[in-house]
């Protein structure tokens, strides 16, 4: 089947065609001579000439425009796909001018999206880490801060950063934990903070105690000094009770024989 402009393109020629043998027709009736005739007929070729041409160069103009458009969407679709870490960008061969530039700057927008899809996922991700860092005096995720994540990438460092939450609330239940243990001893040895360290753990503020592994550390050694001590008191207050007790026995018979005494005395 013949496509509608290839229709009115041979419709347009045969209508060309009957507007000069009309023109010839008129001429003749009038009587102008074959010479003005020739004239007429190249003027009417000039005019004709000179619309097409105009139209083709327009055109011409037309698909420059779209091949330099095709070409710069490709070029941005390139680098674009070469930064998501992805296969080259193709279009596909069937496709017209009109298509190829549509589809492209379709696929361009949505690339766009993509990116600042993953940077803005890469921006939120490095705020997290660096808050889990600052509580936990650990080194920051290994990445690029500056080129856009693979989708992998950034599935791996969400796992690298639950597991982090997770060990940051694990080492803040052990710091409550052990904190509670070390006011109770420190409450029944009457003793205060020395340290700016055991300042820092006594601190009513929890959540400014910095979770190192060091201070976890540091803060199982307190809790354990503070222990021995309270054991070496009790060891100590024993062997006082003991030896108070022995005092008190030894002081019971004295004055039982001093009693015994005075007794006999009265006697």
């Amino acid at each position: 089947m013949r496509r509608v402009s290839e229709v009115h393109a041979a419709e347009s020629v045969a209508y060309l065609n009957r507007a000069l043998a009309r023109l010839q027709d008129i001429w003749e009736e009038i009587g102008i001579p074959e010479e003005q005739r020739l004239q007429r007929t190249n003027e009417v070729h000039k005019h004709i000439k000179g619309l097409l041409d105009l139209m083709i160069a327009e055109e011409e103009e037309l698909k420059k425009r779209l091949l330099k458009s095709i070409e710069s969407c490709v070029k941005e679709l390139n680098i674009l796909y070469s930064e998501l870490q992805l296969p080259p960008f193709e279009e596909e061969e069937s496709c017209t001018m009109l298509q190829m530039e549509k589809n492209s700057r379709t696929r361009l927008e949505v690339m766009k999206e993509h990116k600042k899809q993953r940077m803005e996922e890469l921006k939120s991700l490095i705020a997290k880490d660096r808050e889990l860092c600052g509580i936990m005096c650990t080194t920051p995720f290994c990445i690029d801060q500056d080129s856009v994540p693979s989708l992998p990438q950034l599935k791996t460092y969400h796992v690298y950063l639950d597991d982090l939450a997770k060990e940051k609330e694990h080492r803040h239940d052990e710091f409550v934990s052990i904190k509670k243990e070390i006011t109770v001893c420190m409450g029944e040895l009457e003793q205060h903070p020395e340290t700016s360290f055991e300042t820092d753990v006594m601190c009513e503020d929890e959540e400014a105690f910095c979770l190192s592994n060091d201070n976890i550390a540091a803060l199982k050694l307190l809790l354990s000094q503070l222990q021995q001590r309270k054991a070496e008191n009790e060891l100590c207050c024993s062997a006082l009770r003991a030896k108070i007790q022995g005092l008190w026995e030894r002081l019971q018979i004295v004055l039982s024989f001093y009693y015994k005494l005075n007794m006999a005395t009265y006697r």
